[in-house]
């Protein structure tokens, strides 16, 4: 069973390190982290007493990682739900923020669970992430997982300017289905074949 630090170590080396994509609406990042979030919370990593581009570019690996364990596992209350969603969750929260609420939340919902789609986890998510584990706790990570990469595909197919992230050049698998994908057992992954038809409407 992976630490939260595993988790957290993991997070980092999928994002990587530092990008300032145009098509990123979350703007300039490092190792996950966007400059907006450094603002947020008020980090200064260079010790000038502000929070500016040269923080993010100072900030370490083990700063991230303290980051986001505690502002997107222990105070989203992430580390409440049921082991088998938090490195899913976590990995999912750092990517999307809330909508990786929002996803676990209408998930549950269709599991017939009565939860609020708020971007929140209170004791009612938790209450009812609880009960759909323990009715299938087989398959409650890889629904969660499959239900991640649906959101991805549908961000494709609403904003042409995100397929790159979701498709190479090449028609393969893009980074974040790969990313999806990798909290799914294999059973469940999509062959290229059937990917490549997921996303032959974006041509």
């Amino acid at each position: 069973m992976e630490t939260v630090r595993e988790i957290a170590k993991g997070i980092i080396a999928r994002e990587g390190g530092y990008v300032d994509d145009p098509d990123d609406p979350g703007g300039p990042t490092k190792y996950g982290v966007t400059l907006k979030t450094l603002k947020r919370l008020g980090i200064d990593t260079d010790g000038d007493g502000t929070t500016g581009a040269d923080d993010l570019h100072h900030l370490t690996k083990a700063q991230a990682a303290e980051l986001f364990i505690e502002h997107y596992y222990r105070r989203t209350l992430i580390e409440k739900l049921p082991q088998v969603l938090r490195a899913s969750v976590f990995d999912m929260y750092v990517n999307a923020g809330a909508n990786a609420v929002k996803i676990l939340q209408r998930l549950l919902g269709e599991m017939g669970q009565q939860v609020a789609v708020d971007g929140v986890i209170g004791n009612k998510t938790v209450a009812a992430a609880m009960a759909a584990h323990a009715a299938g706790p087989a398959h409650l990570a890889d629904a969660y997982g499959i239900a991640r990469r649906n959101y991805y595909y549908r961000l494709g197919d609403a904003r042409p300017a995100s397929r790159k992230y979701a498709r190479r050049r090449d028609g393969g698998k893009g980074g974040w289905i790969r990313r999806a994908e990798s909290f799914i057992s294999e059973r469940y992954r999509l062959s290229d074949a059937e990917h490549q038809a997921r996303v032959a409407a974006w041509d």
